[in-house]
C-alpha cells in the first residue's frame, strides 16, 4: 500500500502538468488570433466580410453619436 501513494500523486501531477499546459497553448493561440481582428483590413489579406471588399470603406459611428429607440414619426410632416 505504501508505493501506491507515489504513484498517485506521480499521475495527478502530471496529468495536472499537462492540464495546464494544454490551457496555456489555447489561451495563447485564441489571444493572438484574436488581436488580429482589430487591423484594419483596407489593403490586407484578410477580409472580414464581402461588403469590405466590395462597398466603401466601412465608417463607425463616433462615440458621442445619440442611440436608443427614435421616434420615427416625430420629423415627417402630417
Amino acid at each position: 500500500m505504501t508505493e501506491v501513494w507515489p504513484i498517485l500523486l506521480g499521475t495527478i501531477q502530471g496529468l495536472g502538468g499537462i492540464v495546464v499546459l494544454l490551457l496555456v497553448l489555447m489561451i495563447g493561440f485564441c489571444l493572438a488570433l484574436d488581436l488580429s481582428k482589430f487591423r484594419p483590413t483596407r489593403g490586407s489579406k484578410t477580409i472580414k466580410s464581402l461588403d469590405e471588399l466590395v462597398g466603401p470603406a466601412i465608417r463607425y459611428l463616433p462615440p458621442e453619436a445619440p442611440r436608443g429607440p427614435a421616434d420615427q414619426l416625430a420629423g415627417s410632416s402630417r
